[in-house]
């Protein structure tokens, strides 16, 4: 009787909510909570925190580069090569007297530029190669995996050398070379995630209900597998930038006179025993924006994961 009453007491024209929007609000709710624990977890870890703010400084100067420094990078003035940091010149002038703040400033911009740019290169290479084999295994993943496996046979840092010097030093072409050169280890990651999601319950629904293998693989596997990419991904910003460093350093990175904390120290490489200023400011700030990163990346992997509480 009271079902009754209830029935009769719905007005017509009145909107009743189907099963798949309840489940579709119960979908939406469930993954911003899941979104605010992992924030939650985040968040109590401090060093992250500080990686964080500092990450977050280190846009800031790049974006507001032109209001920040109080020089231009390519100012030079030969009075004062080599000068020690004084009140005008906060952290000196270089040995052909340009203003080492104003050029870190700048810098952050190719540091930042090359470090996220060549790790979404990386990632997508590598999240792609990775789920293909997976899924499809057998031959696909025998051609895929022996692929990864060449690549990661090769010292890093000697192909990134043969690759620039066959390139040519830019911008551009460090972003390009060091984002193919390190997708590799995401290949792996998600190769390793994708074999056991791929015999999930969902996955076999999907395949029942006529999925095609790429909807299966980037809608319903992909953003299964991405908690270890994120982590790695974020891990791996500090030391893409590291490589550029290297790179500008030995002469096949980032063209003079652009600023780059690498080209920074390769400038006072010839210099660092009468103007030692010259390189221990691009030095402190490759080592604080890979900290940043790592530190980052170490609360990230704690956050996403899944077994418990800290």
């Amino acid at each position: 009787m009271a079902t009754s009453t209830q029935a009769e007491s719905i007005e017509p024209g009145t909107n009743i909510p189907t099963a798949g929007a309840r489940l579709g609000s119960a979908g939406a709710a469930s993954r911003i909570s899941n979104r605010n624990r992992v924030w939650s977890r985040f968040v109590r870890y401090r060093p992250g925190l500080f990686g964080l703010a500092i990450i977050i400084l280190l846009v800031l100067c790049a974006i507001f580069a032109p209001l920040i420094a109080p020089y231009p990078p390519f100012k030079i003035a030969t009075s004062l090569r080599g000068d020690p940091p004084s009140a005008d010149y906060w952290l000196g002038n270089d040995a052909i007297g340009r203003d080492i703040l104003s050029r870190l400033i700048y810098g952050t911009r190719i540091a930042l530029i090359v470090g996220v740019g060549a790790t979404i290169i990386a990632v997508t290479v590598g999240v792609t190669v990775g789920a293909v084999a997976g899924y499809f295994g057998g031959k696909v993943d025998f051609l895929l995996s022996r692929l990864v496996d060449a690549l990661m046979a090769f010292p890093l840092l000697a192909l990134l050398l043969t690759l620039s010097a066959v390139f040519g030093p830019s911008l551009r072409n460090v972003v390009l070379v060091i984002g193919f050169s390190i997708w590799a280890s995401y290949a792996r990651i998600v190769r390793a995630e994708v074999l056991s999601l791929r015999e999930r319950d969902y996955v076999l629904a999907a395949r029942t209900a006529g999925a095609t293998d790429r909807r299966i693989i980037f809608r319903h596997i992909v953003p299964n597998a991405l908690g270890p990419v994120i982590v790695l991904s974020s891990l791996a910003i500090g030391g893409v930038i590291i490589l550029e460093s290297a790179l500008s350093f030995l002469g096949l990175g980032i063209n003079p006179p652009t600023a780059s904390w690498g080209g920074m120290l390769a400038d006072g490489r010839d210099h660092i025993r009468n103007y030692p200023h010259i390189t221990i400011s691009p030095g402190i700030a490759i080592m604080v924006t890979v900290l940043a990163f790592n530190l980052v990346g170490d609360g990230l992997r704690d956050a996403l994961d899944p077994r418990g509480e800290r």
